[in-house]
């Protein structure tokens, strides 16, 4: 634990998880769920990313915000974190409801913690972390509590390093050389002038210990602590977003400070991030550690059986329990919980989410068969495509996007950054190409 973070501070900290809205950059695959409920690394969810970094942090206090398609959510979070009932931790579901004082719907991430800040403010709690339920990262949050408590700052906002391309589309801080923040630009764009402007100084790279030969821009991270105080103050009012509203504002009147955070931290806001950092997780050294005993990512304890792989050739991949592969050949991929891959199947760069249940052929007294069971098919080919869960893929199927960028090859499959996406439960046909 670091220095000077006691247990009686960790328990007056609050976490709150933020929901996510529609996700539409994430559809299909957030067209039947909420972002993070989204399927990750072939056995996580997204959620279980920052729940599982307050769990490792000693953090277990922890609210998550819902508003939209939230039923699995709900229902992997029921299941998956269940603390002793003698203790004071939980992680407590708050959905959007209509009470007689407001009947509106979450409006924004700043609106949507106003709209409970009297559940929060019932006990003593002193800090409050607010966090994004759609990234992958580790962080030790006490890390952050500490330079909070050290600067004295009444608002500390996590940033990451960044080049001047990837700057363009993040929320820029400018800090002054002892880490305050002084200025918030949102997403500078193509505007190269207010970049050279809002690069991190000589003085601010040595503070970050970051090479001084480099040029970086400080993101944000969407990651914010408060003061109790400070969040009451900055909610005082009909502002509905913590990075394009509250953050601007507080810079002026409050102490903000930045922490900069320079291990591997990747936002799953587009079809085109998620399949990369899922891709990323197959590398030989990946950018993200799923096998850190010490701080390990938590998630739903199923009760299933060691995969079964029968003469596959498998190479720089991650194949999860309960599986069954035959005589397949499976490349740079993720194949997810329960899939079932029958012969000559070649799967190249690809995610395939799994199911939730095993199914057998469904066959009718008259011997015809109504269903086919979850699976893929014989002799299908897929590359560069993600396979959302309870697909039944045919055989001799053909899934490949080749140099298109986004179309929709309705009802099978959707294109989106140049990644097929077959959507959850969908069924496509014997022979089919896409």
């Amino acid at each position: 634990m670091p220095e000077s973070i006691s247990t009686k501070t960790l328990r007056s900290t609050l976490t709150i998880i933020m929901g996510g809205g529609r996700g539409t950059r994430l559809f299909p695959l957030t067209h039947r769920r909420s972002k993070p409920a989204v399927p990750l690394g072939g056995k996580y969810r997204l959620v279980d990313i920052p729940i599982s970094n307050c769990i490792n942090s000693g953090l277990r206090q922890v609210y998550v915000l819902t508003q939209f398609n939230t039923e699995s959510l709900h229902r992997h979070i029921g299941d998956t974190y269940k603390f002793d009932p003698f203790s004071r931790d939980f992680v407590h579901i708050l959905a959007a409801q209509q009470t007689p004082g407001h009947d509106e719907w979450y409006q924004g991430t700043a609106d949507a913690v106003r709209q409970n800040l009297s559940y929060f403010s019932e006990k003593p709690y002193q800090y409050f972390l607010i966090l994004s339920g759609d990234q992958l990262y580790r962080m030790d949050y006490r890390t952050l509590i500490k330079q909070h408590r050290e600067t004295g700052a009444d608002v500390t906002i996590a940033t990451t390093p960044v080049n001047r391309e990837a700057a363009r589309s993040f929320g820029i801080m400018q800090t002054a050389d002892d880490g305050r923040i002084t200025r918030f630009c949102e997403k500078p764009g193509s505007n190269d002038a207010l970049l050279d402007e809002l690069r991190i100084s000589p003085a601010g790279l040595r503070r970050a210990g970051l090479p001084e030969d480099g040029e970086h821009f400080e993101a944000s991270m969407g990651i914010y602590l408060f003061n109790r105080a400070a969040l009451k103050k900055c909610l005082d009012n009909d502002l509905k977003d913590f990075g394009g509203d509250i953050i601007p504002q507080s810079i002026q009147t409050d102490k903000v400070y930045s922490f900069v955070f320079k291990d591997y931290w990747e936002d799953i806001g587009t079809i085109g991030a998620f399949f990369e950092a899922n891709l990323g997780l197959t590398k030989v050294v990946p950018s993200f550690n799923f096998f850190d005993a010490e701080n390990p990512i938590y998630s739903r304890a199923r009760f299933l059986p060691a995969s079964k792989i029968n003469q596959a050739v498998v190479e720089e991949s991650l194949i999860s329990d309960g599986c069954i592969i035959t005589n397949a050949t499976i490349r740079r991929s993720i194949v997810g919980l329960r899939s079932v891959i029958e012969g000559g199947c070649e799967i190249i760069d690809s995610v395939i989410m799994g199911a939730d249940y095993y199914e057998k052929t469904q066959v009718l007294d008259d011997g015809s068969v109504l269903k086919e069971p979850i699976r893929i098919g014989h002799n299908t080919r897929i590359r560069r495509a993600i396979i959302d869960k309870n697909a039944r893929i045919g055989s001799h199927v053909v899934i490949d996007p080749g140099d298109r960028v986004n179309a929709d090859i309705e009802p099978y499959c959707h294109i989106r950054d140049g990644v097929a996406v077959v959507p959850k439960s969908a069924n496509i046909p014997d022979g089919t190409v896409i």
